[in-house]
């Protein structure tokens, strides 16, 4: 089995493109080695799509002091804490 990996290029963040689809910079590597950069361009409703599948999947996980504004944890007065 080889050793592929798949990674978001350091400092290369998601950016719009073709009129509103968004494009992930991905780096390649294979056995450590770089092997090439390519984007994965998806449409809003693919985003979408993929947003819903990992706040699922990360749901019943505590989210790191460091996650973003939308994975802290929402207090609602009179009811228990949510995600």
């Amino acid at each position: 089995m080889t050793d592929w990996r798949i990674n978001p290029v350091p400092g290369r963040g998601l950016r719009r493109v073709n009129g509103g689809e968004l494009a992930l910079p991905l780096q390649i590597s294979r056995g450590g080695r770089h092997q090439a950069i390519a984007e994965l361009e998806l449409t809003l409703a693919a985003a979408e799509q993929l947003h819903a599948a990992l706040c699922y999947a990360l749901g019943e996980q505590p989210p790191p002091a460091d996650a973003p504004e939308c994975r802290q944890p929402v207090r609602y007065p009179g009811s228990r804490q949510r995600y």
